[in-house]
């Protein structure tokens, strides 16, 4: 990122799944190709200063709903050993019990390893993926997301929530309801991302918005299974302080 990217990186969700988040810095995504997505950027190879932005943030964790989510450029792998090993001892001295990490598919191998070691010490373990579509041609021919199966059944395997995009060209009200309610089906958990236009090749399409505002917005927004972020700071973190 550019040296005048300052984002907030804690704070309190109070709506639907309350809970503390935090937005750490990690080497980065090792995919960093999907056309949509700048937030890779947000990284650093140098281990000593991630682990002093990210202790900052961790030691602000109250754990006053006993869940926190972790987020961060890429996946929980991309997370030094210093920062994990802080996560697991703020959750414990702080009595949080479930925290949700972000992984990309190519690491789902790692999870369940991942799982155990908290299991063990009593804390259950969310994963969220951004599948952003189950139109597997629309996502990996237009999304270029990397994700090799077009079966939801096989993704819900190794994760329990689901990010959808929605907002961009191309998709219709009743693709954008079809991938709600099959996120809905296979999963605990949905967060809805309009799109937000940033330095990528994919833009949000205005009129795409207006029709989500229009007949599913209202639909959803008081489904608790489904957080909707119409900008893509509405959790509190991210963009400029």
């Amino acid at each position: 990122m550019t040296e005048t990217f300052d984002p907030i990186r804690y704070s309190i969700i109070t709506e639907k799944n309350p809970r503390e988040i935090v937005m750490l810095r990690g080497s980065g995504c090792v995919w960093k190709r999907c056309r949509f997505c700048d937030y890779h950027l947000d990284k650093s190879s140098d281990e000593a200063a991630n682990f002093t932005l990210n202790r900052e943030q961790l030691l602000q964790i109250t754990g006053q709903y006993h869940k926190l989510e972790v987020i961060n450029s890429g996946s929980f792998v991309d997370l030094n050993a210093d920062t994990i090993n802080m996560i697991e001892s703020i959750c414990l001295e702080k009595g949080i019990t479930e925290i949700h990490f972000e992984c990309h598919w190519m690491h789902r191998d790692a999870i369940p390893a991942f799982r155990e070691r908290f299991l063990k010490k009593g804390i259950t373990l969310k994963l969220k993926i951004g599948v952003e579509t189950f139109d597997s041609l629309f996502r990996e021919s237009y999304l270029v997301k990397g994700i090799d199966t077009d079966n939801p059944e096989d993704i819900a395997k190794y994760f329990d929530e689901v990010c959808l995009l929605q907002g961009i060209p191309g998709q219709t009200v009743e693709s954008m309801e079809h991938d709600i309610e099959t996120g809905l089906k296979h999963f605990e958990r949905v967060c809805v991302n309009i799109m937000v236009e940033n330095r990528m090749p994919i833009k949000p399409d205005p009129r795409v918005i207006a029709l989500f505002r229009e007949h599913l917005y209202p639909r959803y927004i008081d489904n608790p299974r489904v957080d909707i972020l119409m900008e893509n700071t509405d959790f509190g973190v991210g963009g400029n302080k």
